[in-house]
């Protein structure tokens, strides 16, 4: 008997839902290069955090007259439900889900919501740069939520993005017109920016040298502070999209408003030179502050740096002796300014600082005090 036809073989049917929406992928990119941390030879340094180019574009970020469309996000995640499957089976089978919630829609809510943290970040980074006011109701617009619980949190995530990365905090500076503006952690000139004009902080950076001083034993090399540089790209003599010209901005501008000390060491041909923490520095933040920066960068905490954490532990008690050392007089002469008697008038003619025994003075005296 004549042998049967071959069956031709089927190709596989594709899947009724299609990849990842162009626009959505591109909205999440930011929240993903936002997570990138560099990578350096140094255990303890490796993971304080780059800038995101996809964070502070020049581009401005979406209009709050053009809100994003929350289905756009949605329609990134795939579809977890069961399809066709070979010939032998005829319909779907369709399992009901287990609970209330699918693991779909938990997920597709997680990625709405970081896709809405990074459109967020994106609008008080570009408001911060070109010095414009940011009100809470164009926030609103750009997440485009009305629910007051999801606005917080969305919020809140843009706001410990931008301090990791910039060390700026967003905060609400007028709450009759609801309006907020980035403040930089420490004193730089024009909040951060550092030169006049607009622009992006450089606290970020600072504070980053910062950790990189401390973590070297409260000394590091230029050589150090370049290497850890270069897995930021950022490079000497090569300008950078946020930070202008960095060595430059290091050596000179941070120096000269003694943030940074920058010392030639000794006995070196060629010269060689070292970095040290400047007395503004010491005056703005402290060890304690500088390790929770780089804990936060690394998504852990201070206390995973036993060393450093013990070290910042005693500045921080020597910080507080020094305080309570110098409390006493400033009390006294606040108090002394707020009585009009003229006992209290002429002991601080006397002295500013010295604390009168009680007894040398009348009834009335003391109760001034």
């Amino acid at each position: 008997m004549p042998r049967a036809h071959k069956r031709k073989g089927r190709a596989p049917k594709k899947s009724r839902h299609t990849g990842q929406d162009p626009q959505a992928h591109r909205a999440a990119q930011g929240g993903t290069e936002l997570a990138e941390e560099p990578s350096s030879s140094s255990p303890v340094l490796e993971d304080i955090p780059r800038s995101s180019s996809a964070a502070v574009s020049g581009t401005p970020p979406p209009r709050p007259s053009s809100p994003p469309s929350t289905s756009t996000t949605s329609g990134r995640v795939p579809d977890t439900r069961p399809h066709e499957g070979d010939d032998s089976q005829g319909e779907e089978e369709q399992q009901p889900p287990s609970s209330g919630v699918t693991p779909s829609a938990d997920r597709s809510h997680s990625d709405a919501l970081a896709t809405k943290v990074d459109l967020l970040e994106q609008f008080l980074l570009y408001k911060y740069k070109m010095k414009q006011p940011i009100m809470k109701a164009d926030m609103l617009m750009v997440v485009n939520t009305k629910c007051p619980h999801l606005f917080a949190e969305i919020l809140q995530g843009a706001s410990r993005s931008i301090e990791a990365l910039f060390a700026v905090e967003v905060k609400e500076i007028n709450s009759t017109c609801q309006s907020y503006d980035l403040v930089s952690k420490l004193k730089l000139p024009n909040n951060g920016r550092v030169r006049p004009g607009r622009g992006l902080p450089k606290t970020g950076l600072l504070m980053t040298l910062l950790g990189v001083i401390f973590m070297k034993g409260n000394r590091a090399t230029e050589e150090d502070v370049w290497k850890f540089l270069n897995t930021m790209r950022i490079y000497a003599g090569r300008k950078h999209f946020i930070y202008g010209e960095p060595r430059k901005l290091i050596t000179k501008d941070l120096v000269r408003l003694q943030y940074l000390e920058y010392r030639r060491l000794p006995d070196t041909d060629p010269a060689r030179y070292e970095f040290l923490w400047g007395p503004k520095a010491h005056a703005e933040t402290s060890k304690m502050k500088v390790l929770e920066f780089v804990a936060k960068a690394r998504d852990t905490v201070p206390t995973a740096f036993p060393s450093q954490y013990e070290e910042a532990l005693r500045d921080q008690e020597e910080r507080a002796r020094v305080g309570t050392a110098a409390t006493p007089g400033a009390t006294a002469r606040a108090r002394l300014r707020s009585c009009t008697c003229p006992a209290a008038s002429s002991l601080l003619l006397k002295s500013k600082d010295i604390c009168y025994p009680e007894e040398n003075l009348s009834h009335h005296d003391r109760s001034c005090l």
